[in-house]
């Protein structure tokens, strides 16, 4: 029964509820509803974070976590060591030599420091892994913000890395077809890169990082083995896009470091940077000499892919390409994984499609007929370099990086650090603005003489 007393201002008021022979306050009752309603919501919260987990279980980013630190040296070189070596003596040769291997050295430092504040990042705060580029974009400048800067360029970082990969591997391809059968039938190169695509028909349905490391592996393996005045002034900006892209490295560092277990006594930056070193040695051990051993010999008549400049011996020729065919493969699942990851989170979390192998295998494909058919369409190796290389890699791989340490971090003003970083800054700017001018000049002068789907 409920108690009840008049108030002088002729209001009725409640004493509260009997309750078993005890009074009751509002305050008691409001209480026992609250109490009867927590484990209801606790239930909710457990249920929301069961099926977060299996969400991320599923995606390939995060769905294995016991890589070795080795793995991460050969998914560094795979990811850096690629079609953009082959572009380096071209580059070098609308350089000179001065400025050359100054761009040369200078982009490795600048790389391997961004790369170092990555890894850094990746567990800045405890507890806290940022194991995707865009989400430590949205700590540093902010949920929305972050997402609209990271994702768009991530995405044309990739996308246009694994179409420059479709059309390296099918001209290598080639390549190496007319040298093995230099009397057998000429084939048109789209139906090389339709071959070429064949392959990641059935290899991009392995699920993640670590399921590919035997792919990455033997795409590492094979990096080892292996004018007018106007005219002058957009080659130069075009060979600043071309080591740009040589040095993509750091836009799927997160990621890479994401397969790493981690403990609060044993973090993954100790193995991630013990990976990134070693990676770092063999990528400096294939890009100087290439670079530097290829102007000397062909200076200005190299070609925007050297090894088109080799005339002898063919059985070399043909086994450098069929070294390439395979680095590249690799090459382009790694970039690819990213793609993957980024469609099926926004399908399975932001659609509440159903994670499966059918959703994967219909978008995956669907991918990989996007890159060929752009690969087909515009299949100019050296103009793409240089354009993705400016537009693309230069924000994600020189500059973001500081941007966010100087936003994180925060360093003391007119410190080292704050000195380098805006340095670094600087150059990055620079290449993304002058590079893609030169890349598309390059682009538009090869189309004049291409039968689109010759």
């Amino acid at each position: 029964m409920e108690n009840r007393k008049q108030m002088k201002d002729g209001r009725i008021g409640h004493y509260g509820r009997v309750n078993g022979g005890k009074t009751m306050t509002m305050e008691d009752r409001k209480k026992d509803e609250d109490d009867i309603r927590e484990p209801a919501n606790q239930n909710d919260v457990e249920e929301n974070l069961e099926k977060q987990k299996a969400i991320d279980d599923w995606l390939p980013i995060t769905s294995s976590r016991n890589a070795k630190w080795w793995y991460l040296t050969f998914h560094n070189v795979t990811a850096m060591v690629g079609a953009g070596m082959l572009g380096l003596p071209y580059a070098m040769a609308a350089l000179g030599w001065g400025p050359g291997v100054a761009v040369l050295v200078l982009s490795w430092i600048i790389t391997l420091y961004t790369l170092w504040q990555m890894v850094e990042m990746h567990e800045m705060i405890p507890g806290k892994r940022f194991d995707r580029y865009h989400e430590l974009a949205q700590y540093a400048f902010g949920e929305k913000l972050g997402l609209y800067i990271v994702v768009p360029q991530q995405l044309i970082v990739e996308v246009g890395v694994d179409i420059v990969y479709m059309v390296t591997g099918s001209k290598s391809l080639q390549m190496f077809h007319d040298t093995v059968c230099s009397s057998c039938k000429k084939i048109k190169t789209s139906y090389f890169i339709m071959i070429f695509s064949s392959v990641h028909f059935v290899l991009s349905h392995l699920p993640n990082f670590n399921s590919i490391a035997g792919v990455s592996l033997a795409a590492a393996v094979m990096s080892l083995r292996a004018k007018s005045t106007a005219g002058t002034v957009f080659n130069f900006f075009s060979a600043l896009g071309e080591f740009a892209f040589a040095y993509g490295g750091p836009h799927v560092v997160l990621e890479i470091q994401a397969t790493i277990p981690s403990t609060p006594d044993k973090p993954s930056k100790g193995p991630m940077w013990r990976g990134v070193a070693v990676a770092y040695i063999v990528v400096a051990l294939c890009y100087f000499p290439v670079a530097l051993i290829g102007y000397w010999i062909f200076e200005n008549s190299a070609e925007d892919n050297i090894l088109i400049s080799l005339e002898q011996p063919a059985w070399f020729i043909a086994l450098a390409n069929m070294f390439v065919v395979v680095h590249v493969i690799g090459s382009y699942q790694i970039s690819s994984m990213l793609v993957f990851d980024m469609i099926e989170t926004v399908l399975v979390k932001k659609l509440h499609f159903k994670p499966t192998r059918t959703l994967r295998f219909i978008t995956r494909n669907i991918y990989i007929a996007f890159t060929m058919f752009i690969a087909i369409t515009s299949p100019f190796f050296g103009g793409l370099l240089s354009f993705f290389g400016g537009f693309a890699f230069a924000p994600t791989t020189y500059f973001l990086p500081c941007i966010m340490w100087l936003a994180i971090k925060k360093p003391r003003r007119f410190s080292l650090s704050w000195w380098t970083n805006w340095i670094c800054i600087v150059i990055g700017v620079l290449l993304m603005v002058l590079a893609p001018i030169g890349g598309l000049r390059q682009i538009i002068i090869q189309a004049k003489t291409y039968r689109f789907y010759s």
